[in-house]
């Protein structure tokens, strides 16, 4: 007889699943860093211009959004047909501008304050009018800085 029997029907041996939650908690952190919330819901159809001369805005964190167009279908009975400004969630009047900037200017970091754009996404048929109630609010608050948030393409297409 052998000194060293030999195994018979030994099988596979079972996984280890020890490192199983370590892999699991990675991925949780990992999506959550890296999952970015929706800011506001839109309220306002925005069908935004064609530009041909754009340019990226580097930092979103320094940017302030104003949203202008008709209300969409759902609140056109509660506000009708013509143009309104949202200011987060909800609608407001131009002379609320300058409040809004002024809140959402002290909610920024000290450094942050100084270098703000308000970026105006606004509807490409909006009135005018309404644009310059919104910029001479802004003035009123010093927000010189304004974005006007528009598409990549022929500049000739908004007049179809």
């Amino acid at each position: 007889m052998s000194k060293f029997a030999k195994k018979k029907d030994a099988g596979l041996p079972a996984v280890n699943t020890a490192s199983l939650p370590d892999i699991v908690f990675m991925l949780l952190f990992f999506f959550m860093t890296v999952t970015v919330m929706k800011d506001n819901t839109l309220k306002v159809e925005n069908t935004l211009p064609n530009a041909s001369e754009t340019k990226k805005l580097e930092k979103k964190d320094r940017v302030i959004y104003i949203y202008v167009g008709e209300p969409t279908s759902q609140y056109k009975a509660q506000f009708g047909e013509e143009a309104r400004i949202q200011l987060n969630d909800k609608f407001s009047s131009p002379n609320e501008v300058g409040d809004y900037i002024l809140q959402e200017r002290a909610k920024k970091p000290q450094e942050l304050q100084n270098v703000l754009t308000t970026a105006l996404k606004v509807d490409k048929n909006a009135n005018m009018g309404l644009i310059s109630d919104i910029k001479q609010e802004l003035r009123k608050v010093n927000a010189l800085k304004v974005n006007y948030t528009t598409y990549d393409g022929d500049a000739f297409n908004n007049l179809q």
